[in-house]
């Protein structure tokens, strides 16, 4: 090629190469772009202008999208903001429930709009069937998303678009909670994403946990009923511990639409419901087709069942007592509260029409009530059913004998076995009656107490002290109650007095303790770390054990087993009350029978109508009669003619005509109140403590706190080994039954 078709044309410094022409002789610029004079291949070099413009649109991107993010970020925290706070306070209300020692519902009572919502847990509450349906229908991936779930917001907007509108909300359950905690009618675009806000606050508030047992308190079940376990007791009639397939796959339908599958008004659609439930779970294969099919068969209930109402009477006085508490606990057990109420019902139907029947159950060695039932009917008005007769003071009639009978063994100038007259006696103008208006003549003390004599228990009464033993039941608990202006008198002995059947119970149950009681406790408080109730004296153990031991020999009602428990019988004057008390090694049961207005009942008798009720309770307790304790140590236990000679037969102070000579006992030494230092440290024999006697007819007898310890010899002394420290009773009694009794403190 010639030199001129080979130059290069001069560009601004740069040679621009030439190509050959498709002419002969001619030339053209090439269409390349120019090229540095290192650049042999036509590529930029890092550093270049054209790698740096590619980053810096990287840049801009990254930061339009942070701005974005920030932007987006500051809306949601802006938007939540003018939410304001999650309502979980007001989602937190819940009806009151009142329980038994167990926890098992006793009675709730709506909240003030009339809705049922109860507590519930997960965990414990509900049945393990019901939860892995829940779950599979309504939310696969609780436990794995925060509050929201993408796969779910995208499956429902697929359909969205494919429908036209909403098929599925591609709701969590968090975001369900979120909307029953701010419920929207209208189902929108902002409903969700309301809710979906609302789900992610929940689920940092919140464990999952906490998530689902508030879901299955505030979920609908149509109606008032709020929650699984409001709805399971409506519907069911049962806790939803445990539920059949059928059952859980209704709950679970329930909720989607309560008011249109409400089981009192649409059972139709609630079936429809539940078998959709059931056929998804087939085809997830949660459950097989068989069990489906089972399911499937099983009727839907067509109506509500009610609340439980047990021990009403109980729980109205709890729920009035405890304030601002959701769950009230209480020492009842809801078994034999159950078994007891029905008795109360049908004995007080047979009884007659106004007739009432009231049953206490205390634990001895506690004092807890087991049972509580107040009337035979709390919605029987006709028998004043809302009243409770366990806490009505009322005429005890022969019921408070034990006590007179226990501080008379306590004295120690009579013992079970001892003889007394049953025969007519006055009291100035006074003159007590046997109930039959016959006299049994000379029985042993024993007989008296069981057969309920009036003579001999009004006899002991008047060597005891009516005020004596007015205090000793006060101190013991028993909250007695006297005519106004009256101070304690001998009619006392025979129901001159009013009493609850709740005291009552709890002196009584004194006995198998051996002499002491403790105040009942029908209400758990939730800051009760320790039971404070300090142990209350009634009498000394052994006189205790004697009275327990003479009323086991009691003659049961018709047809009831003999020496299982140990009971009395009363009846008040005009036959208005019935009572029967009775008790075993672990358990104390009071009955009360009568109208609660007061009036006669013709018939009305302890014996006939309130004592066969005690006999049946404790069958119906379900546990067989336990033992009396034992003998405690230094009870007397021997026959009449081992008996010390003035144990032998009681004399009333001034039946015996005495000779000139002849003086009542009198303890010169020690005197009454003193106090005696003993020194035990020089041994027994320097710490021995003399007891000096005048009057009285030989032989004398030594009692020291009810037991005998040998006889007072000529000289009318006696060396004894004090017992203590503490109080002590030291009794004298001659050959003739006349006694005296000091109380010395021993330090």
């Amino acid at each position: 090629m010639s030199e001129g078709g080979e130059r290069d044309t001069k560009l601004g410094g740069a040679t621009s190469p030439q190509t050959q022409s498709s002419c002969p002789g001619l030339t053209r610029a090439s269409t390349l772009p120019p090229r540095a004079p290192n650049d042999v291949d036509g590529r930029d070099k890092p550093g270049h202008d054209g790698r740096k413009g590619r980053g810096v649109k990287r840049l801009l991107a990254v930061a339009v999208a942070a701005a974005m993010v920030v932007a987006v970020a500051l809306a949601l925290t802006a938007y939540t903001i003018s939410l304001g706070p999650l309502p979980l306070q007001e989602a937190k209300a819940l009806s009151t429930t009142v329980v038994d020692r167990h926890g098992k519902l006793l009675r709730a009572y709506a909240m003030a709009d009339g809705r049922w919502r109860l507590p519930v847990s997960a965990k414990k509450d509900v049945d393990p069937t019901y939860l892995k349906l829940l779950l599979a229908y309504e939310d696969q991936r609780f436990y794995e998303h925060h509050g929201v779930d993408p796969k779910a917001l995208a499956r429902a907007a697929i359909q969205l678009g494919s429908h036209g509108h909403i098929v599925s909300g591609g709701s969590t359950i968090t975001m369900q909670l979120a909307r029953l905690l701010e419920p929207r009618r209208q189902r929108s675009l902002h409903a969700k994403l309301r809710q979906i806000v609302r789900a992610l606050e929940l689920e940092q508030k919140l464990s999952k946990d906490e998530i689902l047992d508030l879901y299955l308190t505030l979920a609908p079940y149509g109606g008032n009923l709020e929650g699984i376990r409001s709805a399971s007791i409506a519907y069911f009639g049962k806790e939803p511990k445990r539920l059949s397939l059928a059952e859980a796959a209704l709950l679970v339908a329930l909720p989607q639409s309560p008011e249109t599958r409400r089981l009192d008004r649409h059972p139709e659609a609630a079936r429809r419901g539940r078998d959709r439930v059931l056929d998804r779970m087939v085809s997830e294969n949660v459950i097989s087709a068989d069990e489906a099919a089972q399911a499937k068969a099983q009727p839907v209930p067509a109506f509500r069942k009610p609340m439980p109402i047990l021990a009403p009477h109980a729980a109205d006085q709890a729920t009035a007592v405890v304030k601002d508490q959701p769950i009230i606990r209480l020492t009842l057990d809801s078994s034999l509260q159950k078994v007891l109420e029905p008795l109360a019902r049908d004995r007080a139907m047979a009884l007659g029409p106004n007739v009432s029947v009231g049953i206490i159950v205390v634990d001895n060695e506690s004092g807890d009530v087991l049972a509580h039932v107040g009337s035979a009917d709390y919605f029987d008005q006709r028998r004043a059913g809302q009243v409770d007769m366990t806490r009505a003071v009322r005429s005890p009639g022969s019921t408070l004998k034990p006590f007179i009978y226990g501080l008379a063994f306590e004295d120690g100038f009579v013992h079970p076995d001892s003889l007394i007259e049953d025969r007519p006696v006055r009291f100035g103008s006074y003159a007590p009656e046997n109930f039959d208006m016959t006299f049994q003549g000379t029985v042993p003390v024993r007989k008296a107490l069981q057969l309920s004599l009036n003579v001999p228990a009004i006899v002991l009464l008047d060597r005891v002290g009516a005020s004596r033993l007015s205090s000793r039941l006060k101190q013991a608990g028993g909250s007695l109650v006297l005519p106004k202006d009256e101070a304690p008198g001998l009619a006392m002995g025979l129901g001159g007095v009013g009493v609850t059947l709740q005291d009552l119970a709890q002196l009584y149950a004194g006995f198998p303790r051996l002499g002491t009681t403790r105040p009942l406790r029908e209400i758990m408080m939730a800051d009760e770390k320790d039971d404070a109730r300090e142990p209350m004296r009634l009498m000394d153990p052994a006189a205790a054990w004697q009275v327990g031991n003479v009323l086991l020999g009691t003659p049961p009602p018709e047809n009831a087993a003999r020496n299982r428990i140990a009971f009395k019988t009363g009846t008040s004057y005009g036959y208005r009350d019935a009572w029967s008390v009775g008790f075993d090694g672990r358990v104390t049961i009071g009955v009360w029978v009568g109208r609660p207005d007061g009036a006669p009942v013709p018939g009305l008798i302890g014996r006939v109508s309130a004592a066969p009720i005690l006999f049946d309770a404790f069958a119906r307790s379900g546990k067989l009669p336990a033992a009396l304790p034992k003998p405690p140590k230094g009870a007397l236990v021997a026959s009449n003619s081992k008996l010390p000679l003035p144990l032998r037969r009681f004399r009333p102070i001034g039946e015996l005509v005495r000779t000139g000579a002849e003086q009542a006992p009198h303890i010169q030494f020690p005197l009454n109140g003193s106090r005696i230092d003993v020194d035990r440290s020089a041994g027994p024999e320097a710490s021995v403590m003399p007891v000096k006697v005048s009057g009285g007819v030989l032989p004398l007898t030594m009692l020291v706190n009810g037991l005998p310890v040998g006889e007072i010899d000529s000289r009318r002394q006696r060396l004894i080994d004090p017992p203590g420290p503490g109080f002590a009773r030291l009794t004298v009694i001659d050959a003739t039954g006349a006694a005296d009794t000091v109380v010395v403190r021993i330090q």
